[in-house]
């Protein structure tokens, strides 16, 4: 499913206020970093996602792969910071209403 204009500056609104919560670190993107994000992902639907220094990343391609590993969507990328977005399946959690155009 891909974001619509509107949809992505609405994420990119609501994750301005949040902190990184997953680190990508000198190991780059290994499976726990997806694992932790993935869950992260199940309980948040957007969350900020941070590559360290000493990581062989940028936050674009780390943001390109992890986001083809999640089955997620790239929000946006600034700096070594980058959000990822994907609609979680539980019910339990209070989901974003994305914005139809």
């Amino acid at each position: 499913m891909a974001l619509t204009k509107k949809q992505t500056k609405q994420l990119r609104a609501l994750a301005n206020q949040l902190k990184p919560m997953v680190f990508v670190g000198k190991n780059d993107v290994t499976d726990t970093v997806v694992k932790q994000a993935s869950e992260t992902l199940d309980k948040h639907e957007l969350v900020k996602l941070a590559v360290q220094d000493g990581s062989g990343l940028t936050a674009k391609e780390a943001a390109g792969n992890m986001a083809g590993q999640l089955g997620a969507e790239v929000v946006q990328t600034i700096g070594n910071r980058f959000v990822l977005y994907r609609r979680s399946k539980r019910k339990d959690v209070e989901h974003i209403k994305l914005v139809r155009e």
